[in-house]
C-alpha cells in the first residue's frame, strides 16, 4: 500500500494492518477505561505519532457496525465532523475511491482526503483500511488543506465464532482502530498527536451510538442496498488501476 497510488489491496497490506492490531511491541498505554484502551507509537513518517484504540461493544453485532461503517449516506448523520463525502469510483468489488472533508476546530483550516478503501471479510475477522491517493480530477481545493493518510484501518473481530451477515447469535464483537495520520499544515506535533489521543475514545463513543440508530434508519431507507456486500449493486464507474511495479 503506497501513498498516492490507485491499487486493489494486496494479502499483505492486510496482514500488515492485523500486525498493528494484534502487536504490543513499541507500542504505549495513553488511555484506558472500562472496556476502551488507546495506545501510540512513533511512526516512520517522522514525528507524528501511530494511535491504535480497543474498544468493546457487547450488544453490536459485527455485520451491523461493518455496515455502519461502510454506509455513506447513513455516515451524513452520526459523523460530526464531515462537511462532504462521495465515491468516486471502483476498482473491484472490494476497493472504491472516495472524497472526504471534514471540519476543524477555529483558527485550524479545514482538511479534506482523496482515499482508496478497501475492505476483507475472513474467517476470522472483518477488516476495512485506507490510504491517500491522487485523482487528477480532485486537485487540492481552495480553503482546505489536504491530509494525507498513510494508513487508516479498522479490524471488527466477533466475541465469539463469526457467524453469516444476517446470523442471529452473533451478538458482541471488538473494534480495534489504527491510525497513521498527517493532517498537514502548520499544526503542531505535539498537538496533533495529543489531539488524536482524545479523538479516538471518543469516536468509539459515536459509532456505539450510531450503531443502536442504524437498524431503524436502514430500513427506511434502502435496505436492500449494501454494494460492499452485493457486489452486483455498485454503481459507481470502474477505475483504471496503476500497473504493478
Amino acid at each position: 500500500m503506497e501513498v498516492g497510488v490507485i491499487q486493489a489491496c494486496a494479502d499483505e497490506d492486510f496482514e500488515k494492518l492485523w500486525q498493528m492490531v494484534g502487536s504490543e511491541t513499541s507500542w504505549k498505554l495513553e488511555y484506558q477505561y472500562d472496556n476502551n484502551q488507546v495506545w501510540s507509537k512513533h511512526s516512520c513518517n517522522g514525528e507524528l505519532k501511530m494511535i491504535k484504540a480497543k474498544t468493546v461493544f457487547e450488544d453490536v453485532d459485527l455485520w451491523l457496525l461493518f455496515d455502519v461503517l461502510m454506509d455513506g449516506e447513513y455516515r451524513a448523520l452520526w459523523d460530526t465532523h464531515m462537511l462532504e463525502s462521495y465515491s468516486i469510483g471502483f476498482i473491484n468489488p472490494n476497493n472504491d475511491v472516495g472524497y472526504y472533508a471534514m471540519s476543524c476546530p477555529p483558527p485550524i483550516q479545514n482538511r479534506d482526503f482523496v482515499l482508496q478503501r478497501s475492505w476483507l471479510v475472513s474467517p476470522q475477522k472483518v477488516s476495512i483500511v485506507n490510504h491517500s491517493v491522487y485523482h487528477k480530477d480532485l486537485p487540492p481545493k481552495k480553503y482546505f488543506i489536504r491530509g494525507i493518510s498513510h494508513l487508516t484501518g479498522y479490524v471488527i473481530e466477533p466475541l465469539t465464532g463469526i457467524k453469516g451477515q444476517g446470523s442471529s447469535g452473533s451478538k458482541g464483537c471488538s473494534l480495534t482502530y489504527v491510525s497513521a495520520t498527517d493532517p498537514r499544515g502548520s499544526i503542531p506535533v505535539w498537538a496533533v498527536n495529543k489531539g488524536t489521543q482524545y479523538f479516538a475514545p471518543k469516536m468509539m463513543k459515536t459509532l456505539y451510538k450510531a450503531c443502536q440508530g442504524y437498524g431503524t434508519w436502514k430500513s427506511q431507507n434502502d435496505p436492500g442496498y449494501k454494494p460492499w456486500i452485493y457486489p452486483e449493486q455498485i454503481e459507481l464507474p470502474k477505475m483504471n488501476v496503476q500497473p504493478e511495479k
